[in-house]
């Protein structure tokens, strides 16, 4: 997992957006943003331990695996802009990826975006109410698992959406930090 301040370019969402300099941002300043990290073996994803474990700690009951690449995804284009549209959820988004790679872009809280480039064994959580959207890299192509705790819930709250009470508990907990 590597992190940067985005450029402000325009050019395709699937390009790295690097500032030239590059601008690093470290975990530490994800995790106060409320953003987690785990680096596993995805190529044992079924039966391993340590996922097993982040589960029950974090109480992930319930997962589906998507796959999102061309011949795989109905309406790719349309969902790829969908998934690119800033929102937020009422709950965390939890993502681990088995294959592939692709950028979650979050919002800091200066509202600069910060590009989360993910592959092959990332496991990330977004924190409910927090402004963000997602991406494939050039090579359109992700495998990942979405967790959820209990039945899954996506639905995405774009843009504004300062008026949920999840959001202004978020941005509160960003004060504190």
């Amino acid at each position: 997992m590597e992190a940067w301040y985005m450029d402000d370019s325009d050019e395709d969402q699937r390009l790295p957006h690097k500032l030239d300099p590059n601008q690093q941002v470290t975990t530490s300043e994800l995790e106060h943003l409320g953003v987690f990290y785990w680096k596993l073996n995805a190529d044992i994803y079924e039966n391993d331990p340590e996922l097993e474990k982040i589960r029950k700690e974090r109480g992930y009951s319930y997962t589906d695996i998507v796959c999102i690449r061309k011949d795989t995804l109905p309406n790719y284009e349309e969902k790829l802009k969908m998934f690119y549209e800033e929102h937020l959820h009422l709950d965390d988004e939890i993502r681990y990826i088995l294959d592939g790679r692709g950028y979650m872009d979050v919002r800091n809280k200066d509202d600069r975006w910060i590009r989360i480039a993910i592959s092959k064994g990332d496991l990330i959580t977004l924190p409910a109410g927090i402004y963000h959207r997602f991406t494939i890299d050039e090579n359109n192509y992700a495998k990942a698992m979405r967790l959820f705790i209990g039945e899954p819930v996506w639905k995405a709250y774009n843009r504004p959406a300062d008026d949920f009470e999840i959001r202004q508990s978020y941005v509160k907990s960003l004060e504190c930090a």
